[in-house]
Order: structure tokens, then sequence, then C-alpha cells
């Protein structure tokens, strides 16, 4: 990439190409964005946001544009969590502010429901308080509402959307620090929240991959010594174990490729970085190594339509990276 940079965000767009967005480097919250053209396999830059952000999320909304909200950081960089959000055109590369979110909030979840209104969950504030609210984003109007509260205030969490429409929420950190086993369920129809089973293990910094099948397949996390993997079953609204990993990880990535297996690769603050990765096979229910990474990074992972995975930037031996690698699952390389 043309900056080293870690929390940062990585979306698909249409034509193809990476939108790549913030993140910070050497303790400086960034502003830049660069697209990676998987063609040519390059990056250029484009449009810098409005404001410069880390651990905030991006949307690929319905007309293509991209939601960018909230985000920030409080450890060793200048205290900050926004609450602003605002807009990516692909036509033009530029940035343009929207409604700012009910709250500001950091370490949060966006998922795009199927309505084309974003649902913003949890986070934490400026306070290092977690969060139980929720929000709404309409494009159509550029304006935000709040919706049902969660249960349980929780960041880190995993938000996934299930084939029925609704969003399963599970894991994460309440305020005390303390990992959450808990899950539960958004109703869009609703607008409202409900228990669901928990989890075998509390979790969090985990990742949580829609299946093909329709399940959720949760995966790691801190603190889980057992390197542990569960299903989520909406129908039977129960978890059950499945495969361990073979090394235990957080931080890292799950990626549903092409033919319904799921690449997880690295790790972060195992005492060391993990370059290595494994595939989830739903059939079995077991992992197998593959090809480790050419260097431990912990950026985010692209299914791009090729059907290679990208991995670009984040963490790598405790500084900020630039490099990027592609994963080819036809090889295993």
């Amino acid at each position: 990439m043309l900056k080293a940079r870690y929390e940062l965000s990585a979306t698909l767009l249409r034509d193809g190409s990476v939108l790549v967005a913030g993140g910070a480097a050497t303790g400086k919250l960034l502003a830049s964005a660069e697209l990676y053209d998987p063609g040519r396999g390059t990056w250029t830059a484009t449009g810098k946001m409005a404001a410069a952000r880390l651990s905030h999320t991006a949307t690929l909304l319905p007309d293509g544009k991209v939601l960018v909200t909230g985000g920030g950081f409080s450890g060793d960089v200048a205290p900050v969590v926004l609450a602003s959000a605002e807009i990516y055109d692909p036509s033009s590369g530029s940035w343009t502010t929207t409604g700012s979110m009910l709250e500001a909030r950091s370490g949060h979840t966006a998922s795009l429901l199927p309505d084309g209104k974003v649902l913003v969950v949890g986070g934490f504030n400026l306070s290092g308080a977690s969060l139980a609210s929720a929000e709404l984003y309409d494009p159509s109007i550029g304006a935000w509402r709040s919706t049902g509260r969660m249960a349980t205030a929780r960041r880190d969490h995993t938000a996934t959307l299930l084939l029925a429409g609704m969003v399963l929420v599970a894991g994460g950190n309440s305020t005390g620090g303390a990992a959450l086993a808990s899950a539960e369920l958004y109703d869009p129809s609703r607008g409202s929240w409900k228990a669901t089973a928990p989890m075998a293990t509390a979790r969090r910094d985990h990742t949580a991959t829609l299946l093909n099948d329709g399940k959720a397949l949760v995966a790691g996390g801190c603190c889980d010594p057992a390197h542990s993997a569960e299903l989520y079953d909406l129908a039977a609204n129960s978890w059950t174990a499945t495969g361990t990993m073979i090394e235990r990880r957080f931080g890292h990535t799950a990626t549903l490729l092409r033919d319904g297996k799921v690449l997880v690769a690295a790790s972060c603050c195992t005492g060391q970085d993990l370059s290595s990765a494994e595939l989830y096979d739903p059939s079995s229910g077991s992992w197998t190594a593959t090809e480790g990474m050419i260097e431990a990074h912990t950026g985010p992972a692209t299914l791009l339509r090729n059907g290679m995975v990208l991995v670009a930037g984040g963490f790598s031996s405790g500084l900020a990276s630039a490099s990027a690698e592609l994963y080819d699952p036809g090889s295993g390389t």
C-alpha cells in the first residue's frame, strides 16, 4: 500500500476494486484512502476522508457508495471517539459528510439490512464504557434514528446477518473488560432484540462467518485457550461445538471462500504474531492447515471477484504494515 496502517477498513467495490480507508501509523490517525486494482495488482491514492479515524466501520450501500462511521482511539494517540459519518463515491473518488450518529462510538459493528438501512451496534465511548445502544442509518435521507437497545453492553463483538434477515450479535467485551458468552438477535421488522442461547465459550476479538447452509461459524477469540469453534443454528436457537482450530487465534480474519470453506489467517496479541492459516470444512467440521502468509500481519481480508483473498496492512511485529498479499484457494498458496 502507499501508507502503512493498522485498524483500517477494506471494502470491495462494485467494479471489483478494494477501498482501504483510515487506520493509524506511528501514533497518528489517518484520513487517507487508497484503491487496490486486482487486474494490475497496484494501489492508487483516492480522496481523503473529512476525519482521520481507526476502528471504524465501512459498509457498501446498495447504490455502490461506501458509508464510514465512527471510530477513534484512546491509547497511544490523542483520545478521540467520533460520532461523525461520511460517504465515499467511487464515481468521483470523493467523500461527503452525512448525518452524524446519535452516539459517538468505536469498536462497533455495522450491518447492511435487507431493506438497505445500516444497523450500527455497540462499541465504546470516550470514557471507555461499552455501549448497549443501536441505531439505524437511512441512506435515502442521510439520517440516523435510534432502535432497540441490546440487553448487554458490548464492544469487540461480532454481528452476522442471517439468511432470515435477523442479525446475530455474539460475545464481545463488557465495560469491565470481561469477555462475554451471551448472544442476542435483532429483528429488523420489530426493531427489537431478544436473547438467544449463549455460546459455550466467552470470547472477544473472535470471528463470525455465515456459512452456505445458513449457520454461523464463530471461531477463536480471547480468552479461549482451547482454540474452539462453534456453530449457531437459528432454527434450533442453539450452539453446537465443531472442530477445534489448529492454533489459538484472536484478532484474526475469517473469509468464506467460493467452495464454502472458511479461510482463517493470522492472529495478534498472543505473545507472537502468527502468519499461519487454516481452512474450515463445513462438510466434515474439521480444520486443515494451508500455506501461511508471507508476513505475519493482521490487516482485513477481502474476497475478490476472482476468488482470491486480499490481506492488506494491519500490525506486523507490533508496527503498522503496508504490505499486501493474495491467497489463492486453487493452489492453497
